[in-house]
């Protein structure tokens, strides 16, 4: 069985920037699920949270930039590239790792920005979040 997958249009950004985050993705995707959390818990603290435009232009630009991200099975490289292009610009999307609610059972990694699927043909009632790092904002008393 094969599944559709589009790539958008060449007008999304691209550049060492983006192919830095692909890269560094590719890599942080190996981790283990609780390095993994606590790394994108790291690197996300302090930002402001990701607007859902913000979001889908990261989403665009990796896709255009990575064949491998914008594939089927590149779910979890490609949200955390989502999340290191946005992180770049001071922001921060909600990431996700879980599963898919109905038939087929799998595993999914997603972003979310203003409480909305970021390039996901699904509703997000399909999908069940087992990680979650959300947008944590700086706060005075951080001391930062």
């Amino acid at each position: 069985m094969s599944t559709e997958m589009t790539m958008p249009g060449r007008d999304a950004r691209r550049g060492p920037r983006i192919r830095l985050a692909v890269g560094a993705a590719l890599l942080i995707a190996r981790l283990r699920p609780d390095r993994l959390r606590r790394l994108l818990g790291l690197i996300g603290r302090g930002a402001r949270p990701a607007t859902y435009a913000e979001a889908l232009a990261a989403y665009e630009s990796v896709v255009t930039a990575s064949r491998r991200c914008a594939g089927w099975y590149g779910c979890l490289p490609r949200s955390v590239a989502i999340a290191l292009l946005c992180r770049a610009s001071g922001t921060w999307p909600d990431w996700h790792a879980g599963v898919r609610a109905a038939p087929p059972f799998a595993p999914h990694a997603w972003v979310t920005a203003e409480g909305r699927l970021v390039g996901e043909r699904a509703a997000a009632s399909e999908y069940r979040p087992l990680m979650t790092v959300p947008a944590v904002p700086k706060t005075p008393l951080d001391g930062r």
